[in-house]
C-alpha cells in the first residue's frame, strides 16, 4: 500500500487532470454539521491572525469570492461596516447558511450572489476589493481564477487572498503517523484536483495572474501549554477535526490502514495538550490591479 506524503500534490494544479475538465474540485471536507462547525470554530480561533489588517472605507464594493457557509463574512463585513460587501459561491445552500449568519450577526451591508467564480455575473471593475479566503486551494485552476477575478475590479484596486499550506505543520511530539495522516489529506486534495499545500505560490500565481505589487505574509499559529484557548480552537477543533474528517475516504483510496490513521489522528491531539506544541502557518497576500 502507498503511503501518501506530504508531497502528493499535484505539480501543476493550473492543468485539469485526465478525471475531469471542471475547474473547481469537490470539497474534500464535505458538507455535513460537523464540518460546518469546524469552519467556524476555525474562523473564530483566526479573527484576529487573518483580519486584523484588513478593512475597507465607507462605500467601498467588496466582493468576497467563494464566501461558503459566511464564516468568513461575518467577520469581513464587521469591519467594514460601511463598505458594501457582495458575497458569491456557487452552492444554493452554503449561501442560505450564509445569509442565515449574517442576518443573526445583525449585519446589513451584505448582499449574496449564487454564481461562479470562472463565469462571473459582474461588468468588468464592478468591484474595488476583492477578498477570497480557503478557495484557491479547491481550484483545479487557480491562476485562472485570479485572471476572472482581476476582471471584474477596477484598476488601482485590491485583491486579498489567504490560504493554507499543510505542508508547514510543525508539532510536538513529532510523529510519523501524524504526519502521515496529514499527507492523506494532501493526497485526497490533489486527487480531487486541489492543492492543500498552495500558501507557498500565492506570490507566483498574483504576478502570473497580472496582478501588481503582491506582498505576502506569513501568518503563524502557534500554540503550546501557555495558549490553551488556541490549543482547543485551532489544533484540536480546527485542524486536527478536518484531517479526522477524511478518514473514511482516505481508507477506502488505499492511503491508510484504519489502526494507523487513529494512530496519527490521536498523536495530532497530543499535540495540543499542556506539553504539546503545535504550528502552521497560513499566507496572505494583497495585489492591486494594474
Amino acid at each position: 500500500m502507498a503511503v501518501p506524503t506530504l508531497t502528493d500534490a499535484p505539480m501543476s494544479p493550473d492543468k485539469p487532470s485526465d478525471k475531469s475538465s471542471h475547474r473547481s474540485s469537490p470539497y474534500v471536507h464535505g458538507y455535513g454539521p460537523r464540518e460546518l462547525q469546524r469552519l467556524q470554530d476555525q474562523a473564530s480561533a483566526l479573527v484576529e491572525l487573518l483580519h486584523a489588517d484588513t478593512a475597507y472605507p465607507a462605500g467601498a464594493r467588496v466582493l468576497e469570492a467563494g464566501c461558503g457557509v459566511g464564516a468568513q463574512t461575518v467577520t469581513l463585513a464587521a469591519r467594514s461596516p460601511l463598505a458594501h460587501v457582495t458575497a458569491l459561491d456557487r452552492s444554493a445552500p452554503s449561501l442560505a447558511e450564509a445569509r442565515a449568519r449574517v442576518a443573526a450577526a445583525g449585519l446589513s451591508n451584505v448582499v449574496f450572489e449564487e454564481a461562479d467564480i470562472f463565469a462571473l455575473p459582474f461588468a468588468p471593475a464592478s468591484f474595488d476589493h476583492v477578498f477570497l479566503c480557503f478557495v484557491l486551494e479547491h481550484l483545479g485552476r487557480p491562476r485562472e481564477a485570479l485572471r476572472a477575478l482581476g476582471e471584474v475590479v477596477r484598476p488601482g484596486g485590491t485583491i486579498t487572498v489567504i490560504e493554507g499550506d499543510h505542508g508547514s505543520a510543525l508539532f510536538h511530539p513529532d510523529s510519523d503517523d501524524a504526519r502521515r495522516a496529514i499527507g492523506c489529506q494532501v493526497a485526497l486534495q490533489a486527487r480531487a484536483g486541489g492543492d492543500a499545500l498552495i500558501g507557498r505560490r500565492l506570490h507566483p500565481m498574483l504576478v502570473e495572474a497580472g496582478f501588481a505589487e503582491p506582498r505576502v505574509s506569513p501568518r503563524l499559529v502557534y500554540a503550546d501549554g501557555s495558549r490553551p484557548d488556541l490549543a482547543t480552537g485551532f489544533t484540536r477543533r480546527t485542524f486536527t477535526t478536518m484531517i479526522a474528517g477524511v478518514r473514511m475516504a482516505a481508507i477506502e483510496a488505499g492511503l491508510t490502514r484504519p489502526a494507523d490513521f487513529d494512530r496519527g489522528i490521536a498523536d495530532l491531539n497530543r499535540t495540543a495538550e499542556s506539553d504539546g506544541v503545535f504550528c502552521y502557518t497560513f499566507f496572505k497576500a494583497v495585489a492591486v490591479k494594474r
